[in-house]
C-alpha cells in the first residue's frame, strides 16, 4: 500500500488516522509472527514516519522532539509495535552526525532507508587495511527484519589484542552494516512488545570500511548535514522517543476502558462505568497520565531551547530529560495497571487489547534507557555525584 509522503506536522497525524484501519487489520498477525507486517511497514515508510528525525537536507522531516513524540504517541495508541519500530529507526537517524558526509549519505540518504540496531554487547572490530573485520552478536534489535542498515558499537582489536585509549578505556567505534552482512537470530520470545521483532543479530567477519566505522564519544562537531540541534541532543531525544510509546499505550488503555464502560460484568447488575471504584480509578489514571505527559513535553521543550541557545545540554538538563522520560514510562505502567484492575476478565482475553497493553507497558519498563534504575542516576546528579549511566557523558 503506497501513501503520499507526509510533508507537514498536521499531515502526519492525519496519516496516522488514515493508516489506523490497515495497522489494526494486521495487529494480531504482527503480534503472532513477532514482526511488523511488511505491508504496514511499507505504508509507514512511504508516509515518512521512519524519517521524522532525519535532517531535511537528507530528505527527512527534521521534526522538533516534542512534535515527533506526539506523533509517536498517536501511532502507539493504534499499535505499540508499529510505533516502537518507527521510533527505533528514528533514533538511529540521530547518530548520523558521527559519520562523515559520504557515509551518512550512503546510510541515511535514501527514502527507503530503515535502520535498526543496538549498542550492547559491543562487537569485535579487527583493524585491517581500509577498515575492519567485524564479528559479534547484539541483542534487542527491534525491526531488524525490515532494516536496510544495522547501527551498533564495536571495540577495536589489533589482531587479538584490545586497543586502548589514552585513559585505558577500549577504543570504541560506531558503525553501520548493510542488511546483506548480518544474520537474524530468531529468539524474540517475550511476554510483551512481541510485534517489534527485537531479535538478536549476528555479524560474522564482515568488512566495514573505515568511513562507516567512526570513533564514538561526545559529539564535538557533527558532520555538516547533521549540524543541528537534534544531533546535539541525540541520546536524549532517543530516550524520549521510547517513552512516547509508553504514553500512547497507556492512553489506548484509557480509551478502551471508556468504550467498555457500558458492559455489565457477569454475576452483577451494574455497568462497569457505574461502579464508584472504576470512576475513581479512571479519573486518577487520566490525571496521572496528563501530568506525566505535561512534564515530559515541558522538559524536552526546555532542553530543545537550551540546545538552540547554547549548542549543548548541561548535566542538570540531561538529568531532567531522563527524569521526565522515566517518569512517563513508570506512570504509563501505573495507568495500565489501574485500567487492568477495572476490566475484569476482559483483561486476560487475547481477543481484547487490555492484556496486550498490560504486557507491553511492563516490558518497556525494563528498557535500559527508561527503567527505574535510571532514576538512581538522576539522584546522583542532583546530589552532585558522578552518574553511573555512561550516556550522560555524551
Amino acid at each position: 500500500m503506497a501513501m503520499a509522503h507526509a510533508h507537514g506536522n498536521d499531515d502526519l497525524f492525519k496519516v496516522v488516522d488514515e493508516l489506523a484501519p490497515l495497522i489494526r487489520q494486521h495487529a494480531d498477525e504482527t503480534e503472532r509472527e513477532r514482526r511488523l507486517n511488511p505491508v504496514v511497514c511499507d505504508a509507514l515508510r512511504d508516509a515518512g514516519f521512519f524519517r521524522m528525525l532525519r535532517p531535511a537536507s537528507r530528505g527527512g522531516l527534521e521534526l522538533e522532539p516534542v512534535t515527533e513524540f506526539r506523533v509517536a504517541e498517536a501511532l502507539a495508541r493504534v499499535d505499540s509495535a508499529a510505533a516502537w519500530n518507527v521510533q527505533i529507526s528514528n533514533t538511529s537517524e540521530l547518530f548520523g552526525g558521527w559519520f562523515g558526509e559520504a557515509a551518512s549519505s550512503e546510510i541515511f540518504g535514501l527514502p527507503d532507508t530503515i535502520t535498526a540496531g543496538a549498542f550492547n554487547p559491543h562487537r569485535k572490530a579487527v583493524a585491517v587495511d581500509g577498515g575492519y573485520r567485524v564479528s559479534g552478536r547484539t541483542t534487542f534489535n527491534s525491526n531488524c527484519r525490515a532494516a536496510t542498515w544495522l547501527i551498533g558499537l564495536a571495540d577495536v582489536y589489533d589482531g587479538n589484542e584490545l586497543r586502548l585509549g589514552p585513559a585505558g578505556e577500549p577504543e570504541t567505534l560506531l558503525m553501520a552494516v548493510p542488511a546483506s552482512d548480518f544474520e537474524i537470530v530468531e529468539n524474540w520470545n517475550t511476554i510483551g512488545m512481541r510485534g517489534t521483532g527485537s531479535h538478536d543479530v549476528d555479524v560474522h567477519d564482515a568488512f566495514v570500511p573505515s568511513e562507516r566505522a567512526v570513533p564514538f564519544g561526545p559529539l564535538a562537531e557533527p558532520s555538516p548535514s547533521y549540524d543541528n540541534a537534534l544531533s546535539r541532543m541525540a541520546v536524549w531525544v532517543a530516550t524520549g522517543s521510547f517513552a512516547a510509546v509508553a504514553l500512547g499505550i497507556a492512553q489506548a488503555a484509557l480509551d478502551e476502558l471508556e468504550e467498555l464502560g457500558s458492559r455489565v460484568p457477569a454475576y452483577t447488575q451494574r455497568a462497569i462505568r457505574d461502579k464508584s471504584v472504576v470512576q475513581l480509578r479512571f479519573a486518577r489514571a487520566e490525571g496521572m497520565l496528563a501530568a506525566a505527559r505535561l512534564f515530559f513535553h515541558a522538559a524536552f521543550d526546555e532542553a530543545w531551547a537550551s540546545v538552540g541557545a547554547r549548542g549543548a545540554l548541561d548535566m542538570s538538563e540531561k538529568a531532567q530529560c531522563q527524569l521526565a522520560a522515566t517518569t512517563a514510562v513508570l506512570t504509563a505502567v501505573e495507568v495500565v495497571d489501574l485500567v487492568h484492575a477495572c476490566v475484569g476478565t476482559a483483561g486476560i482475553r487475547e481477543e481484547q487489547s487490555f492484556a496486550r497493553h498490560f504486557r507491553d507497558a511492563h516490558v518497556i519498563t525494563q528498557h535500559a534507557f527508561l527503567c527505574e534504575a535510571r532514576l538512581e542516576s538522576v539522584g546522583q546528579i542532583r546530589f552532585g555525584l558522578d552518574p553511573d549511566w555512561s550516556f550522560f557523558q555524551l
